[in-house]
């Protein structure tokens, strides 16, 4: 054994990240590029009743303009246009015909000889539109909300389960009530890395494709299938990625552009989008929540009424678990949960860090907190009395559940217990200090993957999978699994990823590619492992003849005897007795179904955070924060504290700055671009701790490990939310919380 899994690991891919050799999607360098520019629609309903081009095409470069009335002939059927994240309906398609379905819709596509001209020219185009009424005003419309459709995508988006207990009953005769409404804003992904896809027309006609996206597989599905294409004829290509948040889950437009421009001109064509048009594809949907809760005067919560009414497009019906959460975490024995979808005139939203998750628990935990407060019982203390290990709307256990170690070693390190409970009452100064606490919780899945294993002739061993690794360390913590796995320096081990040509892996998102991915880097390495070991029963006069596959390890570069080490042969030599060949293997790691259906299977958080508000200003300022997270086992302690407080970042940024603002006079998001769409900055960030609780589970998959990659956000809105009211005396239900709700 090496030992590599769990040492804090700098990233493998660090070097090549900061000095700029890691490449990106629109930055590769191919002969004879041309450069697609896409126009997007400046209403948000209605049709299109003319483009002129003619000026556009007079310039010497430009080389097509692509509309709905030239587009190129493509599949019929959604579902070719369904991927694996595509929710259920009808998925847009670009340049069907001359409907405008939303604002920023991309209506048609510049083809030049450079950018600038493509832009230029672009800006030449004419366009006269017939406006039809437009709605997209959620709040305004929840009377026409809707249950969502069911598709394969909903599979791992549960609807609430059905009433149990008598709510309404428990409700009215508790001796503590909260009855209120909680709002939440849309958001943007906004990555540093603008969505650009660069499609490299082959001699033969194959296409070479970079594309930004968070799996490979998915991108090349698409392509094939929207373009009926042979998967041999088509490549993509994905090694590094500027930032993602669930944003590349889907194929994004410029790849369809870019494809159907290579393919009709025959010639390489990149399409990279603009910020502004990074706020004309998916986004978080804002939703109302309506929660009742009842309590009794000991502190037991005894009634659980959670609805939720999302935003979705008028072709899809984009869903996410919102109020689940509720039942899952509190024993409550009258619970009610309800979820609809509103229609309105956007683009479909899109999965977006912890979605549904952080949205939900948002609102939950803020009312959590004010039922405590009613009843006059520490908010901490409230948890613990409602504290169960048990998933009561599966009524099944939780695989593992630390989230008690969570409470009390947050707490401790925090100084919970020298917090005065009472509002208004902790100052410094002219600031007002606030102390507030929430819960998190986050599913732990594991999908079907494969991964392909070698160790070449110079005793170097190479694993790689078609994954994809959006900045979470993916690169690192595979490199560490298979180094741990053949006892190997991790300095000797090379993991591959963002190849559609490696063995397949899902998308990357909901927190189970270490899950997933990483199951299927320990199997390829255990049976590359068996493989190894038969070579060297079968070297002359080999010590391992007569010896059992389970007397023998892996380490330090070598195969030994359990029993005695001494006895052993190095891997170099064993891959030397096979005829000058590398050795290699190709493994599948599947979910034990059957054992793991008899169990929740989540990741557990308790958020502490401080907060001090100017009195006067109502400016607020996050000055720590703690974060107890129950993960499984950790494989690297230096990527997942960076997860952790990336997480933690963005709680900061949802609960105070993040929103994307919306003039339905227009039915446009106004603020597209990161000078007004507001996110955490350094000057916002102050002290942030993360601990990481023990916690063993044999269930969840065979490393024993969780996803970090949201659990860090889920509970931090709610937790400053809270805080902020201890600070103020002001309960404020409306996210983002900016200066004006307070004065």
């Amino acid at each position: 054994m090496s030992n590599a899994i769990g040492k804090p690991l700098s990233r493998v891919d660090g070097r090549a990240k900061v000095t700029g050799s890691a490449k990106y999607a629109a930055e590769y360098n191919v002969p004879e590029l041309t450069y697609g520019y896409v126009i997007s629609s400046a209403i948000a309903k209605g049709k299109i009743t003319s483009i002129d081009d003619s000026e556009a095409l007079k310039l010497d470069g430009v080389l097509k303009v692509f509309t709905h009335e030239n587009r190129p002939h493509t599949a019929w059927f959604d579902i070719s246009y369904k991927d694996q994240d595509a929710p259920p309906g009808s998925p847009f398609r670009p340049l069907e015909d001359a409907t405008i379905k939303y604002s920023g819709q991309p209506i048609a596509l510049v083809v030049a000889e450079t950018f600038e001209l493509a832009r230029y020219a672009a800006g030449l185009i004419q366009v006269q539109y017939e406006t039809e009424e437009h709605n997209t005003d959620l709040e305004a419309h929840l009377s026409k909300a809707h249950k969502p459709s069911v598709g394969v995508a909903s599979l791992l988006k549960p609807p609430p389960p059905k009433p149990r207990g008598d709510f309404d009953g428990a409700y009215s005769s508790s001796d503590a009530k909260v009855a209120e409404s909680y709002v939440h804003a849309v958001e943007h992904h906004n990555p540093m890395e603008l969505f650009g896809s660069t499609v490299v027309y082959e001699k033969d006609g194959k296409l070479t494709i970079y594309d930004k996206t968070q799996g490979a597989t998915n991108s090349k599905m698409y392509v094939t299938q929207v373009f009926g294409l042979s998967s041999d004829d088509v490549r993509v290509i994905s090694p590094f990625m500027g930032g993602g948040f669930g944003s590349g889950l889907r194929p994004q437009y410029q790849l369809f552009f870019a494809v159907m421009a290579a393919r009709d001109l025959q010639r390489s064509v990149r399409v990279s989008l603009t910020r502004q048009q990074m706020f004309t594809f998916g986004h978080r949907p804002a939703t109302v929540q309506n929660i009742a809760l009842g309590g009794s005067k000991d502190g037991k919560l005894n009634a659980l009424y959670h609805q939720a009414f999302g935003e979705t497009s008028q072709f899809e019906d984009y869903t996410e678990v919102v109020v689940n959460w509720g039942g899952m975490l509190y024993p409550v024995e009258n619970v009610t949960l309800d979820y609809k979808l509103v229609s309105l005139d956007f683009n479909s939203p899109l999965d977006m860090r912890a979605p549904g998750g952080v949205t939900g628990m948002a609102a939950l935990e803020v009312a959590i907190d004010e039922l405590a407060y009613k009843i006059g019982i520490d908010p901490l203390e409230f948890r613990l009395k409602n504290y169960t290990e048990k998933d009561m709307n599966e009524d099944r256990p939780y695989s593992s559940k630390e989230l008690r170690a969570c409470f009390l070693q947050g707490a401790e390190r925090f100084g919970w217990s020298d917090r005065n409970p009472q509002p208004r009452s902790m100052r410094k100064g002219h600031n007002l200090i606030g102390w507030g606490m929430a819960t998190g919780i986050w599913d732990s899945n594991q999908m079907p993957a494969r991964a392909e294993a070698v160790l070449t002739v110079n005793g170097r061993l190479r694993v790689s999978s078609a994954s994809a690794d959006i900045g979470t360390g993916t690169y690192t913590i595979m490199t560490q699994i298979a180094a741990e796995t053949l006892g190997m320096p991790v300095e000797d081990v090379f993991f591959k990823l963002g190849d559609s040509e490696m063995p397949f892996a899902p998308i990357s998102g909901g927190s189970w590619t270490a899950a997933t991915v990483g199951s299927a880097v320990k199997n390829v390495c255990e049976e590359l492992g068996k493989k190894l070991f038969k070579l060297a029963k079968k070297m002359p006069n080999s010590p391992f003849a007569d010896v059992k596959h389970e007397q023998i390890e892996f380490a330090d570069k070598h195969l030994r005897l359990k029993s005695d080490p001494s006895v052993a042969v190095s891997l170099q030599a064993i891959v030397d007795q096979n005829n000058g060949r590398a050795v290699s293997e190709t493994a599948t790691s599947l979910p034990n179904l059957l054992e793991q259906r008899k169990y929740t299977r989540s990741t557990h958080s308790a958020v502490f955070v401080e907060v001090q508000v100017d009195e006067d200003l109502g400016a607020v300022k996050v000055t720590r924060a703690v974060t107890a997270v129950a993960g499984g086992r950790i494989l690297n302690p230096k990527t997942a504290r960076s997860q952790i407080i990336g997480g933690m970042v963005w709680g900061i940024s949802k609960a105070l700055e993040e929103e994307s603002a919306v003039d339905h006079r227009f039915g446009r998001f106004m603020n597209h671009n990161l000078a007004e769409y507001h996110v955490a900055v350094n000057a916002d960030i102050h002290d942030l701790d993360v601990i990481f609780v023990d916690e063993v589970d044999t269930i969840v998959n065979p490393l024993g490990v969780k996803g970090l990659g949201e659990i860090g956000i889920v509970g931090m809105p709610a937790a400053v939310a809270n805080a902020i009211y201890h600070a103020t005396g002001k309960r404020v239900r409306d996210l983002p919380i900016q200066i004006d709700k307070l004065l």
